[in-house]
């Protein structure tokens, strides 16, 4: 008896460090922010975890391979979201405008299953008083709520999505960002000339916010000069 339990302690504390292992390998997420398939990967290894301990007669082997399976999937995906945008958006989802320059859209609210309890109880956990308050609130991939309270000044948002719109992300321009602002691709590609930067493929990133401000930064560059 002692000798099995002493087996268990054993395996517990093995398959602890392997699964801190594995999530420290799938990167830094926050709960909130955690993807569908990252869930997955958590259920899935909390199972595995607890067949290996409840039955100490199945090898390690058993478990650490199916976890090393499923490290190297959500290491793959993940590189494919970042490099494939419509990859990311069909595998993680996309963000969809709930309010929008202060009217609901109930039409996508019933498209994401989303009700009006849901949203007034995450308005209130924004500390937002009103929904006559809101000019956009925006339900993220993750369920998050991001909310835009209205300005009282004359400034106006200049998108939808919010007060920043990505044009660029990893040396790709955003067409659909463009569309949004109705702008084109010359005309992204004169202001970027304008600002010095020749060369779209070189922009890891590229936003422009409701108040005209530029934010540019290059590949593989963590500060220009």
């Amino acid at each position: 008896m002692d000798l099995e339990i002493g087996k268990i302690i054993f395996r517990t504390i093995v398959i602890y460090l392997m699964i801190v292992v594995v999530f420290r390998m799938m990167g830094k997420r926050e709960i909130g922010e955690l993807s569908v398939l990252d869930i997955v990967v958590f259920l899935m290894v909390a199972e595995m975890a607890a067949f290996a301990i409840e039955d100490p007669k199945n090898t390690l082997w058993q478990v650490f391979i199916p976890m090393g399976v499923l490290l190297i999937v959500q290491r793959l995906t993940a590189w494919l979201s970042l490099k494939n945008t419509k990859f990311r958006a069909w595998f993680e989802g996309k963000p969809s405008v709930i309010v929008s320059r202060g009217k609901i859209d109930e039409h996508e609210m019933k498209k994401q299953r989303y009700n009006f309890d849901d949203l007034m109880q995450q308005l209130r956990e924004n500390g937002t008083k009103s929904i006559q308050d809101v000019e956009f609130a925006i339900l993220e991939p993750s369920g998050q709520l991001s909310v835009f309270e209205k300005s009282h000044g004359s400034e106006k948002p200049i998108s939808p999505d919010g007060y920043v719109v990505p044009l660029i992300i990893d040396g790709k321009i955003q067409k659909e960002a463009l569309g949004k602002i109705n702008q084109t691709e010359d005309w992204l590609r004169e202001e970027l000339t304008k600002k010095g930067y020749s060369s779209v493929q070189a922009i890891s990133f590229c936003s422009l916010d409701s108040d005209n401000s530029w934010y540019i930064d290059l590949k593989n560059e963590k500060k220009r000069g």
